[in-house]
């Protein structure tokens, strides 16, 4: 957990793997995941690499993978997870996971299309006996005529010269939009000779390729003449009808159909046990293979990554790695390349790169530390502001979201997710929002567990306020001093209380808002004036939190001149004017009482008065010479922003010059940097440095202009940004009264009409049922789920953009390790 504060140290290692050896220690170091590897091979396009050979086949196995595997779940097979943690083979077992691979593919692909041919066949089979079963006969068709033909027998009679002609038939089938045009065509080019009949079947029969249900239109065409046969077979092919022979004798056509179709059903049978045999062997096979063809595909790949050295004996590789797992690297790269008999060497190097930043969570950790790595990963060794969100995110939030009730349910609901994280199902959930909801348990947890604390302090319960202890006003003391009489009351709906009146006031209520506001007409009013109060408070104290974190990274990185003139200007300029302000809302909080409240001088004209160094007569002071403290805090804020504004250019630019001027020496300085491996950590503390060129110590040349615009648009982001800011956490006011005034809506238009419709218990049962359930629905939904994600929303913004832009730059990347976690999942 202390890396969670910054981010830990990372060294830049040289590895020298012997070549013998060099795919044993990258397979061991995928199974640490402990190093990041840099590609020394960047010019080198990824088709000249040494490995790509061996990639490529990796890249044709995945291909033969993804068939078989697409073949499993086209059965309704379900490929079971590899059994135990699986390492990267070694090279000699890719040919014979090849081979074997080839050999089910091909055997399933045979078998495939030998199932395929055969149900191709048995569904002709199915059709023509449809086609037969339709009740088409030469003797209904002779019956079915078209125009003419109806008037004009087709025979001439016995006798005739047409007398020897033999009729003939062509049955088949074709799809039912092709239907009309084929008889159309059929009329027209045959004219008329012919008789057709048209018949749609009345069960659908299964497509054999797409194995949905399809229909089809069948047909029976007799006629007679060769001329006309050709031009009905012509046309039949054009549409890609499926024609069927059509014997006269309907015995034999049934006979010769019942005995192919069992003879393809008892091979189509034979086959489809043959496939769920091989599919058996696949399944065996292919969640294995998969891994380790996976981590042997990485393993390459970092290989690729490496550079061969001049005796082309071994390679070597550059990695990042935490500076606490150089031990352990050190132990894996002695203990695999020791099976080969050769011995690999790390060892560290300086780097002028900044390093990535590598900082460890675990499963309560990560949810916040998303938070901020959205907004930007940190920069190296920089303040972390994750520690700090874990306490500040969930009560900006719950400042929002105050409500015991609304909190308890999702801290019940975050509880239960992490009551039951080890499930495989709540892991293996597919649903994106159910993902999302269980990655952020723990901060749904601590989200409604703040929210429960402020619903207490706001005495909101679903909108409703508790007694929890007694209040603090008496309505007796009132009545009894006051001589309300019968009249009075039924006069007076609303009655004041005098807390200047002995025993009305009896004292502060223990925890939280005193009940009885809730009564009162000036309920809003006064929480107005609460909330807006305690949330410049909370903005304020926020912010400063935030310039004082900048401390740290300023003493870290050794700029300790940002101290004199960055950090104090800032928080001058900030706690100058809005400090002064919270100064003022807690001194009228404990300076103004009850007896004097009708007479206190107002805040926000002070204030106002403050800028415009004027005073009004009928706005009292709230202590002596309160204008010359003003006044005097307006001037020490204003000079503070020629000081945030001129002071670091200018002191970059002397420091610059008396560098120039001292003459100092190539050697010193190259060992100075060889025996500090992290001596260029001091150049990373800042753009403006950046820019005065200590990355380059050889040529150093400082660019004023783009020094001074860097500082320029720091001093006008922050000066105009205390103003935006402050104003920007009244955000907490807005919402909070906003979330309650919504649930006393919901209460007044739901649950207080259900309790008023019925006053019998049968009655009020049977109505609170549906009503109760839709406050419920109306609950999750709305005050919940919508407004929960507003007050989300709105408190990540307050992180990103008021609090974390005073310290935190977010311009680093992540130490992406090499590891083999991904292709074990």
């Amino acid at each position: 957990m202390g890396s969670m504060f910054r981010s830990e140290e990372v060294a830049l290692v040289q590895l020298f793997l012997p070549t013998a050896a060099a795919y044993t220690c990258v397979s061991r170091l995928g199974e640490l995941g402990l190093v990041e590897f840099r590609d020394l091979n960047a010019s080198v396009s990824a088709f000249q690499r040494r490995f790509v050979v061996d990639v490529r086949r990796c890249e044709e196995l995945e291909k033969t993978f993804t068939f078989l595997q697409e073949e499993v779940q086209r059965a309704g097979l379900v490929l079971p997870p590899p059994e135990g943690r699986l390492p990267a083979p070694p090279p000699r077992d890719l040919l014979r996971i090849q081979e074997e691979t080839e050999r089910l593919a091909q055997e399933l692909r045979d078998v495939r299309g030998n199932q395929q041919a055969l149900r191709v066949q048995l569904h002709q089979l199915q059709l023509h006996a449809a086609v037969l079963g339709q009740g088409h006969s030469p003797q209904l068709a002779a019956t079915h005529t078209y125009g003419a033909s109806e008037r004009t027998p087709l025979l001439q009679a016995p006798g005739g010269p047409h007398q020897d002609l033999r009729v003939n038939f062509v049955a088949g089938a074709v799809e039912p939009h092709k239907a009309p045009a084929l008889e159309r065509l059929l009329w027209r080019a045959c004219r008329g000779f012919l008789i057709a009949s048209f018949r749609e079947l009345e069960r659908p029969l299964e497509h054999p390729v797409t194995g949905e249900p399809a229909t089809w239109m069948t047909f029976l065409i007799s006629y007679w003449g060769e001329q006309i046969g050709q031009k009905i077979r012509k046309i039949t092919d054009c549409f890609h009808c499926h024609i069927f022979p059509f014997l006269e004798q309907e015995e034999a056509r049934r006979a010769a159909l019942q005995q192919q179709s069992q003879e393809l059903q008892e091979v189509l049978g034979e086959t489809e046990r043959f496939l769920s045999q091989v599919l058996g062997r696949v399944q065996q096979l292919l969640p294995p293979a998969q891994v380790q063809v996976r981590k042997m595909k990485a393993v390459y790949l970092a290989l690729n990554q490496c550079s061969m050295s001049t005796t082309h004996k071994c390679l070597i590789a550059e990695t990042w790695c935490a500076a606490r797992d150089l031990p352990a690297l050190q132990e894996a790269l002695r203990d695999s390349s020791m099976e080969e008999g050769v011995s690999a060497v790390a060892h560290r190097i300086p780097s002028r790169d900044m390093p990535p930043t590598l900082i460890r969570t675990n499963r309560f950790t990560a949810s916040f530390q998303g938070i901020v790595d959205a907004y930007g990963v940190g920069r190296y060794q920089e303040v972390n502001p994750a520690p700090y969100t874990i306490v500040t995110f969930p009560f900006l939030f719950a400042v929002m979201f105050g409500d015991v009730g609304h909190g308890l349910l999702m801290f019940l609901f975050a509880l239960a997710m992490v009551l039951a994280e080890n499930r495989p199902a709540m892991k293996a959930a597919q649903n994106e929002i159910w993902q999302t909801f269980f990655g952020g348990r723990y901060l749904l947890l601590l989200m409604g567990l703040f929210s429960v604390y402020t619903g207490f302090i706001y005495n909101e319960c679903f909108s409703r306020a508790s007694s929890i202890f007694p209040s603090g006003w008496s309505v007796a003391a009132m009545a009894n001093q006051s001589g309300w009489s019968d009249a009075f009351l039924a006069q007076h709906t609303m009655l004041t209380l005098d807390p200047n009146v002995t025993g009305v006031f009896l004292g502060p209520y223990p925890f939280g808002i005193d009940p009885i506001w809730s009564l009162a007409a000036n309920h809003l009013s006064f929480l107005n004036s609460f909330k807006m109060k305690m949330s410049v408070i909370l903005g304020v104290v926020h912010m400063a939190f935030g310039v004082v974190l900048g401390v740290f990274n300023h003493m870290h990185f050794g700029q300790r001149h940002r101290l004199l003139l960055e950090t104090l200007p800032e928080l001058t300029f900030l706690l100058g004017l809005f400090g002064y302000l919270v100064f003022l809302v807690i001194y009228k909080w404990l300076r103004v009482s009850a007896t004097n409240a009708a007479s206190a001088p107002s805040i926000l004209i002070h204030f106002i008065n403050m800028f415009l160094f004027s005073h009004s007569p009928t706005n009292r002071p709230l202590y002596p010479r309160q204008e010359v403290v003003q006044a005097m805090l307006v001037v020490l804020a204003l000079a503070m922003v020629p000081v945030l504004l001129l002071g670091t250019p200018l002191h970059l630019l002397h420091r610059h010059r008396r560098r120039r001027r001292r003459p100092t020496g190539r050697k010193e300085d190259k060992a100075g940097l060889l025996g500090l491996p992290d001596a260029s950590v001091n150049c990373w503390g800042s753009d403006e440095e950046k820019a005065g060129g200590l990355e380059d110590e050889q040529e150093a040349e400082l660019v004023p202009s783009e020094v001074f615009m860097h500082q320029a648009i720091h001093t006008i982001e922050f000066c105009l940004g205390c103003v935006s800011n402050t104003a920007s956490y009244l955000r907490l006011w807005a919402l909070s009264l906003a979330h309650a005034q919504l649930s006393e809506v919901l209460w007044a238009m739901v649950m207080r009409i259900g309790l008023g419709l019925g006053r019998e218990v049968g009655v009020a049962a049977v109505v609170l049922v549906p009503i109760f359930a839709t406050f419920a629905v109306m609950t999750v939904a709305i005050l919940l789920v919508m407004e929960g994600l507003s007050a989300f929303l709105h408190a990540l913004r307050l992180h990103w953009v008021e609090f974390q832009n005073k310290f935190y730059s977010g311009t680093g990347y992540k130490l992406s390790p090499f590891t083999f976690a991904a292709a074990e999942d």
